[in-house]
């Protein structure tokens, strides 16, 4: 067994472990990490908790220490010197006349490093402008090109169902969709209907895909030929939510509805 506890660098993220070095963290405690970018504050979402050594991947990192007060007044200091540096960048690109649009800009928490996020639609030579950036920061600059889910996770936003997206609230990880999922669902096909905030389909459309494909295998074709309480009759649409179906009988004027059950039976 081995104690662990998870954190998160911000609200959206992947819950990444950590050992505590043998303090115990209460949820929404904050502490500073050593992470692959550098020194940085993150908050426990997951208390100290006993785990088998196989429920995660070897070797688990320390905890470097539980952030304090001036760290908290740290990081909300970097927050603001980071949205300086991204208004500079934002004249750089321009100055190097670059085809990329500038996410955002995040200071590690020592400040020994600064990620600016971007989108582009091709890979961009920016090798001049970490230079120009360089000399005016006076610290180390890395440039992350991002997809544009990435970008909607980053800015958040509205989603056409009225609330916080998902991808900037929730969701650790993006999961496949596909249109194949829209079809299955009987959604209109119409991209404005279908796709996010990012312009990408719809994260949504996968939460209740499984039930639709679990369901759909249980109803039969639209066309098929099935035997009804009324008599024989000609399927011509579903209703997978409520696992009906509408059936055109013989000798009928209008189509009757049935529940899977009633044809079962």
């Amino acid at each position: 067994m081995i104690e662990i506890i998870g954190i998160k660098y911000h609200r959206a993220d992947k819950t990444e472990y950590f050992v505590p070095n043998g303090e115990t963290y209460q949820l929404n405690d904050y502490v500073v990490v050593e992470s692959k970018r550098g020194q940085e504050l993150a908050r426990v979402v997951i208390g100290n908790r006993q785990v088998e050594e196989t429920d995660v991947v070897l070797p688990v990192p320390a905890i470097k220490r539980r952030a304090t007060q001036q760290d908290m007044l740290k990081y909300e200091s970097n927050m603001q010197e980071a949205d300086a540096a991204l208004k500079r960048c934002k004249v750089l690109v321009k100055k190097h006349q670059l085809e990329m649009y500038l996410v955002n800009a995040v200071y590690t928490l020592d400040k020994g490093k600064i990620i600016f996020n971007f989108t582009a639609n091709e890979r961009i030579d920016f090798r001049e402008l970490v230079k120009s950036l360089a000399y005016e920061l006076k610290t180390r600059i890395e440039l992350r090109q991002i997809g544009v889910r990435d970008e909607a996770k980053i800015l958040g936003g509205i989603g056409p169902c009225g609330r916080s997206l998902c991808c900037s609230t929730y969701l650790g990880d993006f999961e496949p969709v596909s249109i194949k999922m829209a079809k299955d669902q009987n959604l209109s096909l119409n991209p404005s209907k279908i796709s996010g905030a990012c312009g990408r389909l719809m994260c949504c459309l996968k939460y209740e895909n499984d039930y639709y494909e679990e369901t759909r295998k249980k109803l039969p074709d639209i066309g098929d030929k099935i035997d009804t309480p009324e008599g024989p009759g000609k399927v011509i649409a579903l209703n997978i939510l409520d696992v009906t179906m509408q059936v055109k009988i013989q000798g009928m004027e209008q189509p009757l509805e049935y529940h899977i059950d009633e044809i079962n039976a």
